[in-house]
């Protein structure tokens, strides 16, 4: 996924344009339970293209010409990992000594880079815009983060760099020689451990120190004739808590591990129970409907007590209940107590996660739904299916044609995805529907 970095001063609105961006919209993202935006990173979606969105701190200089090192650190790091960079300049104030240090430092990466000049909210700050045009750009974008100004045009313009996403007719995942796997979880809750665990060796560094994996570290291994890629990630933290500006990117690895994975582990530490950070790193896993395992770590050291072990599980499943495919596995990381069904489950799942459903077989199970629970009438009319097929894999994605497919209303949609389930044995994957309307050449058909 193309990453965007936003760069400028301090207070020339780059947080108020990320909140914009982040939020803005051409194409379906969902609001699930449990998923925050973080302030400094955020996925966006513009004209069905997808990308990662990153706020860096206020680039300043001190008399002696040398940035304050954290910022350094923040932006030269979020330099390194960006594919396009979008400077900001101030309307109100005008051109400014640091806007020409900044655009210097951005025309040595040689990265795709876009000049906007925020505040324009009127015909005042108009002139202000001949400054910025001193610095040698050919294109300025006039743009008010606060109104939505502009910001469509600069947009549309950025994601013309990103490739087009394969449509859902061609969506089908190539063929992989290994599944891919990323741990996750907060810091400090036994995701090297694990790795070294799963590998049966030293490969990653562990310590008890939070924050101890700075970057993903990818481990290739072959286990009973099937070949895995391990990934490793840095803890993500809760949003406040990631005043270290380097941290801040590893967090965008971490999300990036995300992206290619196909199978994500999610870690849990039983001791300290599940924190709404665990939630929010759920919704990262499935806005991305990437497969998930829940991994309750330190199971050993938790209360013996069967009851209270049973209530600590039924809660866990209730509060995750917004993924209820995802197998919940008690492990012991350091003692390797329950560690060994991890393979094995990814195994199973990532199984369901490649299953492809013939046509006949989908609109078999299509119509049992629909006999089993009518649809609702629509415009005085009764919502109708006419037929189904499987899109794409990786996750199952099936696309259903109907008569009103803007007007079908989430639980109805949630009932499909349950009989689905059901019927096709997929109750450890995540499963898209696809609704659409028939083209004029189905009607003719």
């Amino acid at each position: 996924m193309a990453i965007i970095a936003i760069v400028g001063r301090p207070n020339v609105g780059k947080s108020t344009l990320f909140n914009r961006i982040s939020k803005s919209s051409r194409a379906l993202v969902d609001d699930l339970p449990g998923v925050t935006r973080d302030r400094n990173y955020a996925r966006g979606v513009w004209d069905e293209k997808s990308f990662t969105t990153i706020d860096t701190g206020g680039f300043i200089i001190r008399d002696d010409s040398l940035f304050d090192q954290s910022t350094r650190e923040q932006i030269f790091h979020a330099l390194q990992e960006a594919d396009i960079l979008l400077f900001v300049g101030d309307g109100k104030t005008g051109l400014h000594p640091e806007d020409s240090a900044l655009l210097n430092i951005l025309r040595r990466t040689s990265k795709p880079l876009f000049f906007s000049v925020n505040k324009i909210d009127g015909p005042e700050q108009q002139g202000n815009l001949a400054d910025f045009y001193a610095l040698g750009v050919e294109d300025i974008y006039p743009i008010s983060s606060a109104h939505g100004f502009g910001v469509g045009e600069l947009l549309s313009d950025m994601v013309e760099l990103i490739p087009e996403p394969p449509s859902p007719e061609n969506g089908e995942e190539a063929e992989v020689s290994e599944i891919r796997i990323s741990i996750l979880g907060r810091p400090n809750v036994g995701k090297s451990t694990l790795v070294n665990r799963i590998l049966g060796a030293p490969r990653v560094i562990v310590s008890p120190i939070p924050g101890t994996t700075r970057d993903a570290v990818d481990t290739l291994f072959e286990r009973d004739a099937r070949k895995y890629l391990l990934i490793d990630t840095a803890g993500i933290r809760k949003k406040g808590k990631t005043t270290e500006k380097l941290e801040k990117i590893s967090i965008i690895k971490a999300l990036q591990s995300i992206d290619k994975s196909h199978v994500c582990v999610l870690l849990i530490d039983a001791s300290e129970g599940v924190a709404d950070q665990d939630l929010h790193i759920a919704g990262y896993i499935q806005e991305r409907y990437r497969a998930c395992i829940i991994g309750v770590n330190k199971w050993d050291v938790f209360d013996p007590n069967l009851k209270t072990r049973k209530n600590f599980l039924e809660d866990l499943k209730w509060r995750f209940r917004f993924m209820p495919f995802a197998p919940v596995l008690t492990l012991s990381a350091i003692t390797g107590k329950g560690a060994q069904k991890v393979l094995p489950t990814v195994r199973e799942v990532f199984e369901q996660y490649s299953s492809r459903i013939s046509t006949g077989i989908l609109n078999r199970a299509l119509q049992e739904a629909v006999s089993a629970h009518q649809p609702p009438i629509v415009r005085g009319r009764r919502l109708k299916f006419f037929y189904g097929t499987q899109a794409g894999t990786r996750p199952p994605m099936f696309v259903l044609f109907c008569n009103y497919p803007k007007s079908i209303h989430f639980s109805y949609e949630r009932f499909l995805l349950n009989k689905l389930r059901e019927s096709f044995g997929l109750d450890k994957t995540p499963l898209r529907l696809v609704f659409r309307g028939r083209t004029q050449r189905d009607k003719n058909e």
